[in-house]
């Protein structure tokens, strides 16, 4: 207990109960940082971050300007930003033959450039140096079909993020991504409710069980942490799913 003691941490994509945002959240408060969480439903994210003693503001990771007063919002209530975390996203589904323009242009703006601005204005806020995390995905690692533009988004964020740790290495900020593998959670539980779908995920995870919400957030609280002196990694938290395949919608059967 303590790891966090003393720290403020931004969680963008906490409005709902059963996110990795929420969770992240959870545990970042048990271990003592205080918390500013935000997403597009105000009211949810208020909701939660209530329950934890902390500040729900709403927020658009495609809009630059209120990724500019998150960064604020933490300053002017701490005093200080020592942790950043991004969630947020949006799955979108099509094969590289029918994918439109404008769906690759919406994922772009949420994975990549919404991550890129998130990097840039927490880490402006980051006086002291600390730690900027973002969510890459399972997509990145094993090739998905239909999830091309999302996955496309997703990965090139990651370089960014290695592009970044090299620049804010000097200032003292950590910069890392998470890449969770196919997790129950807000975005997902519809999925968990088809056996042929858990089963067929489950063939190809080495380490037998499904990662959790709880996964993903213990490792982000690792590399918010002082103990975690790594940067510009992806860490993969697919019970090594990454390590197999992803399984074809032929299969769900």
């Amino acid at each position: 207990m303590g790891r966090l003691t003393g720290k403020v941490a931004v969680i963008l994509g906490a409005s709902d109960a059963r996110s990795m945002g929420a969770a992240t959240a959870r545990r970042f408060v048990e271990e003592g940082a205080q918390v500013v969480l935000a997403a597009r439903r105000k009211e949810a994210v208020e909701e939660i971050a209530a329950e934890l003693g902390g500040i729900g503001v709403a927020c658009d990771i495609a809009d630059e300007a209120s990724l500019a007063a998150l960064a604020q919002t933490a300053l002017e209530h701490y005093g200080h930003l020592d942790i950043a975390v991004n969630y947020a996203g949006q799955s979108a589904q099509a094969s590289v033959l029918d994918v439109t323009a404008e769906s690759l242009r919406s994922q772009s703006d949420i994975h990549f450039v919404g991550t890129a601005l998130f990097i840039k204005h927490m880490a402006k806020a980051m006086t002291g140096g600390g730690s900027i995390i973002t969510a890459s995905s399972l997509t990145v690692l094993v090739q998905a079909p239909d999830l091309g533009a999302y996955a496309g988004s997703k990965g090139g964020a990651d370089v960014y993020v290695r592009v970044a740790a090299n620049e804010l290495g000097a200032r003292g900020i950590r910069v890392n991504s998470i890449a969770p593998g196919f997790t129950k959670s807000a975005m997902t539980e519809d999925y968990f409710g088809i056996e042929a779908v858990t089963n067929a995920f489950l063939k190809e995870m080495p380490l037998g069980r499904f990662p959790t919400v709880e996964d993903v957030a213990n490792t982000a609280l690792w590399l918010a942490s002082d103990e975690a002196f790594v940067t510009g990694q992806r860490i993969d938290v697919t019970a090594g799913q990454a390590l197999r395949r992803t399984p074809r919608a032929d299969e769900f059967v």
